[in-house]
């Protein structure tokens, strides 16, 4: 999820999308546990997103 798309959802979607993506994140780990996925490079990249996501609504939550 790019910067972009992040910057257009509002603050509901942020927590809604927030809260899919760290479970996607966890389901994801727990596959790499039991058997390695083929590109572990996947982790990262949703990592960030979250990490992207939490930035935003921080952001936005300070200003109001």
């Amino acid at each position: 999820m790019k910067q972009e798309e992040i910057n257009k959802l509002s603050i509901e979607d942020l927590k809604n999308r927030l809260v899919d993506v760290k479970g996607q994140l966890s389901n994801l780990k727990l596959t790499h546990r039991m058997t390695p996925i083929e590109n572990p490079l996947r982790i990262t990249a949703m990592r960030k997103t979250v990490a992207r996501l939490s930035t935003e609504l921080t952001k936005r939550s300070n200003q109001a």
